[in-house]
């Protein structure tokens, strides 16, 4: 199931510069992954990873987007000290603002049915 949405190197990304560096490429990213896309299909209520391909370019983007920002939040939190506490702080909130704004969209059943998460 893993890397449906987003690639480690997204997330990674996401995370930003100087989090931790063993992380790049390790099964805990893609256990993270697996985590996120279950809780995605949760939330939605739709097995949104075995529908991947009908859904819309800005369905994908926005999936991959909660996905990602999903993930980028453990690699911070996995060693705050690597970036700093008050930058992973920061860091941390940015990433749950976009977190919760798009699993505002995938709640809603008008969006879902105009992002074809059905």
């Amino acid at each position: 199931m893993a890397w449906v949405f987003c690639s480690g190197s997204d997330a990674i990304q996401k995370a930003g510069i100087n989090v931790n560096s063993t992380l790049s490429g390790s099964a805990i990213l893609t256990t993270w992954s697996n985590e996120a896309e279950g809780l995605i299909c949760n939330i939605t209520r739709v097995d949104v990873v075995t529908n991947y391909g009908s859904l819309t370019a800005q369905g994908k983007q926005i999936l991959g987007n909660l996905a990602s920002s999903m993930i980028a939040q453990k690699a911070i939190n996995y060693d705050p000290n690597a970036i700093g506490r008050s930058t992973a702080t920061l860091r941390l909130n940015i990433l749950e603002n976009d977190i919760g704004r798009a699993i505002g969209l995938i709640k809603d059943d008008k969006v879902k049915s105009y992002l074809a998460v059905t």
